[in-house]
């Protein structure tokens, strides 16, 4: 992860390995993957794609974003968190959400929706305790346990970081509280800015030092000669994923336009706070937009 105030870019992992190795060869310190189970648009499931993407790299920091928590039992997510971390030699990240956009998800494990957030709190503090390797107890609201033990454990001390997803205050609430980052997606600068300084307050409110605290921000990317040609594809590409339009919204929730548009842009969250791009190019050539980035935007930013 980049220090305080250097700025890390990476990428959603592309789905070739040959790719993510040419990327990363290239300067990309990061690679994300994030999933579903049962939602409207065909996605694999984020853990097997972590798994996969451990093989595919060697020296990036792999990660989460993001895994929805509260579908799934928190001692198997630390195991398998830890046994991956332990396999990359301490570069695994742990984003986290709760999801909800699609119900379907939460009915395909049997999980009611309404109580995904506190599902996942719960979650949270239980995954740093497993990760210590200790027998652990707990009995809690949707969580009981007698004396299990998840090891052996991570590779980084006290288990991989746990970044925030999210895009409202209660996610914002969480990643003060009990998150190593935050981590929001489909945000403007503005609103980042925003996020920051709410995550910092509530911090400041609990008695929380954020010193160490990581600041992402996950960003879906067109380049394009033609900037119109950019703002369409990139409104297309969030049309089929979210079924809805976003024309009107897309400066609001999306980077778009000619590599020199992009590059005051992504400039602009940077200038808001954020010290951790990750980057999902959705229009045309995808590894040529990437490399084009990591080229021509990462070092001005």
């Amino acid at each position: 992860m980049p220090s305080s105030s250097a700025v890390a870019v990476g990428f959603v992992a592309p789905a070739d390995g040959t790719v993510v190795r040419a990327l990363e060869d290239a300067g990309a310190v990061s690679f994300w993957v994030g999933g579903h189970l049962a939602s409207v648009n065909p996605s694999p499931e984020a853990m097997m794609w972590l798994a996969r993407l451990a093989e595919q790299t060697r020296s990036a920091t792999i990660g989460t974003a993001t895994l929805l928590l509260p579908l799934y039992p928190p001692a198997l997510v630390a195991k398998q968190i830890a046994d991956l971390d332990r396999a990359t030699g301490g570069r695994v990240a742990l984003g986290i959400g709760i999801g909800g956009e699609y119900p379907a998800d939460f009915a395909a494990v049997e999980v009611p929706i309404k109580e995904r957030g506190s599902r996942a709190d719960e979650a949270i503090e239980l995954l740093r305790r497993f990760w210590t390797a200790e027998p652990v107890e707990h009995e809690g609201r949707h969580f009981r346990f007698d004396g299990v033990r998840i090891h052996p454990p991570p590779c980084q001390a006290g288990g991989p970081p746990i970044y925030v997803s999210g895009r409202r205050d209660p996610a914002m609430r969480r990643a003060a509280r009990a998150g190593d980052g935050w981590m929001p997606y489909l945000y403007s600068p503005r609103r980042y800015a925003e996020s920051v300084e709410r995550v910092r307050a509530v911090a400041g409110e609990l008695g929380r030092d954020l010193t160490r605290f990581e600041w992402l921000v996950y960003l879906m990317v067109a380049v394009d000669d033609d900037a119109d040609a950019a703002r369409r594809g990139a409104a297309a590409f969030l049309g089929s994923t979210y079924r809805q339009d976003f024309d009107a919204m897309l400066d609001h929730v999306a980077v778009a336009g000619t590599i020199d548009d992009v590059g005051e842009r992504l400039a602009a969250y940077v200038d808001a706070g954020a010290r951790h791009l990750i980057l999902c190019p959705v229009h045309g050539d995808t590894r040529a937009t990437a490399e084009q980035l990591l080229v021509e935007v990462a070092p001005r930013i």
